[in-house]
């Protein structure tokens, strides 16, 4: 019976264990460096341009990671580029398509209600394979598409760092 007792007894330990390990979960997230590369490489690729731009990147969960705000962008354009790089890391899609598909499909519309959500081109998710690791707003260029120009820029040059 002792033996009986101690069997149920790691039984349901090894049991525990198991299910505590499958409520931890490990997510990769994108790191200081490649934040400060991307906003970096998102300001120059619009500069080249003449264009003025802030380019804020946020983690996995849409925390703010890095901001650089060239000079003479415009005041706005801290806001727009940090609620662009949260509605992508959120939703993990480029938010010029989240607009497209807001304008054509009256089902979407409502996306525009969600607080902090801001549906203009120009916030662009930063995956490592298919896991989207982060996302990079830009705001200020004279359209969202070419926000989204210079973000998808900044992640090309960063390539080598997402692998």
């Amino acid at each position: 019976m002792k033996k009986l007792s101690i069997l149920a007894t790691a039984l349901v330990l090894s049991v525990t264990a198991g299910a505590a390990q499958a409520q931890v979960i490990s997510q990769r997230s994108i790191g200081l460096e490649l934040a400060n590369r991307l906003a970096a490489g998102a300001v120059q690729a619009c500069a080249d341009k003449g264009y003025a731009i802030t380019a804020t990147v946020v983690d996995r969960a849409g925390v703010v990671r890095a901001v650089q705000r060239a000079d003479n962008a415009g005041p706005h354009t801290l806001a727009a580029s940090q609620q662009k790089a949260f509605t992508s890391a959120s939703a993990r899609n480029a938010t010029l398509a989240m607009m497209e598909s807001a304008q054509k499909n009256p089902g979407a519309a409502n996306l525009t209600d969600i607080p902090g959500f801001l549906l203009l081109g120009g916030g662009v998710p930063v995956k490592v394979g298919d896991e989207v690791v982060g996302a990079i707003g830009v705001g200020g260029a004279p359209g969202g598409h070419l926000d989204e120009q210079c973000a998808v820029a900044a992640i090309e040059a960063a390539a080598d760092l997402l692998k």
